[in-house]
């Protein structure tokens, strides 16, 4: 659809310099000339000289930093219009594709899947069109792979695991129960009257190597690009991984962590049981966050931290003795 449809259809009538058919909504690093992106925070102003957005949303006391190539569209609200916007690239996330339990069926009537030699596909599971699957997995009763999901070798799903459309799993992978791979992520823009829109998510999920995922857990797939789980990662039980976050090579995340969307970490990075993080936040490598420990910083590598408010380990431990040790004396 053309720029200026789209526009009008949300009802904003903006003169536009050059109008163009956009392909996509995308962020300003990899947009292209006929995608749109938008800036909401004075941080990503930076990025417009080497953007090659062919329109940027954007607050008006930023429009001098829009350089001649890229179109700028006024806006008092960029993240809003950008939720707007991005109803147009809506996509359905499973469609139908027959009901074949068995990999042979599948193997014989729908040419469209890939299935690897003895993988074991147990009845009840759903397989969308396009699925890939390699050698020596198992898939337990209730899987559910929507479309285009890619699997690799010796993977193991166990019961009512779901994953979402375009999914990508990579080799010795383990999900446990109940585990829901690329369901949107939770991001919403808000009106003035306090609506709350919804941001489209066209991102995926991609789960590298060696990766083993607990039950119950939740991790959703990105706004556009990708959440990624990086090789030899374990996952516990009750996790929730937030859209946009990449977590680094072998880190350990305990029972009930809770990581806000674009959350990132470098490698070996631990976290135990109910820590949690704010969005856009850097755990560095090596580093290790105790239990409920609230994340609301980047963090440096090789470092320990617990508590909340969030303080290196060492200070946190010895405040939670004289925290005690007053309550004792005031008690006595």
């Amino acid at each position: 659809m053309k720029l200026s449809a789209m526009l009008q259809s949300i009802g904003l009538d903006v003169a536009l310099k050059r109008d163009f058919e956009v392909v996509a909504l995308a962020p300003l690093q990899k947009a292209t000339p006929n995608d749109v992106s938008y800036i909401d925070q004075n941080k990503y102003l930076q990025d417009l000289s080497v953007s090659s957005a062919g329109a940027v949303l954007i607050r008006e006391k930023d429009v001098v930093a829009v350089p001649e190539h890229i179109q700028p569209i006024v806006v008092s609200n960029p993240h809003l219009i950008f939720a707007k916007l991005s109803e147009f690239f809506k996509e359905p996330q499973f469609c139908l594709a027959g009901d074949q339990n068995q990999a042979e069926n599948h193997r014989q009537h729908n040419q469209a899947l890939a299935i690897g030699e003895k993988s074991i596909i147990m009845p009840n599971v759903f397989l969308g069109n396009g699925v890939k699957i390699g050698s020596n997995c198992v898939l337990m009763p209730g899987v559910v792979l929507a479309d285009d999901v890619c699997i690799g070798d010796n993977c193991k799903l166990f019961p009512n695991v779901v994953i979402y459309k375009n999914t990508q799993i990579g080799n010795n992978v383990s999900i446990h129960a109940g585990s829901i791979i690329g369901s949107d992520g939770f991001g919403y823009a808000h009106t003035e009257a306090g609506e709350h829109i919804k941001i489209e998510h066209k991102g995926c999920v991609i789960i590298e190597d060696d990766v083993e995922i607990g039950a119950n857990n939740t991790i959703d797939r990105a706004v556009f690009g990708e959440t990624r789980i990086k090789k030899g990662t374990k996952i516990d039980n009750l996790v929730q991984i937030g859209h946009n976050c990449v977590i680094g090579e072998h880190s350990l995340l305990v029972s009930q962590v809770g990581l806000a969307g674009s959350t990132t970490t470098g490698r070996n990075v631990v976290m135990g049981g109910q820590a949690g993080t704010g969005g856009h936040i850097h755990i560095g490598d090596f580093t290790q966050i105790a239990g409920r420990g609230a994340v609301g910083k980047n963090l440096p590598p090789h470092t320990k931290w617990g508590g909340h408010p969030l303080m290196e380990l060492d200070e946190w431990m010895k405040f939670f003795v004289s925290l005690r040790r007053l309550v004792k004396k005031k008690n006595s």
